[in-house]
């Protein structure tokens, strides 16, 4: 077996995870209308969804950086105009 090629392992690639009734049946009526599966619909939106979760997050990360920026500009204007 070649060093390059991992070994594949059964069972490390499967998730379980519970959803709402309603999640589930919207999933359903998507996956019909699109003449797939559910699973097929479940692997679409989670490959869409990291990229955009992923955004989500590094725009959050730089608005608190941001306004801690702010926030320590501003206390220190306060602090000249006290004195």
């Amino acid at each position: 077996m070649s060093k390059n090629i991992p070994r594949k392992v059964r069972g490390n690639h499967s998730l379980n995870i519970f959803v709402t009734y309603d999640l589930k049946q919207r999933l359903q009526i998507m996956a019909d209308r699109h003449e797939r599966t559910l699973a097929d619909i479940v692997r679409a939106v989670i490959k869409i969804g990291i990229p955009v979760m992923e955004g989500i997050s590094e725009a959050e990360e730089h608005m608190v950086k941001e306004y801690l920026q702010l926030f320590r500009k501003f206390r220190k204007m306060k602090n000249l105009k006290e004195i």
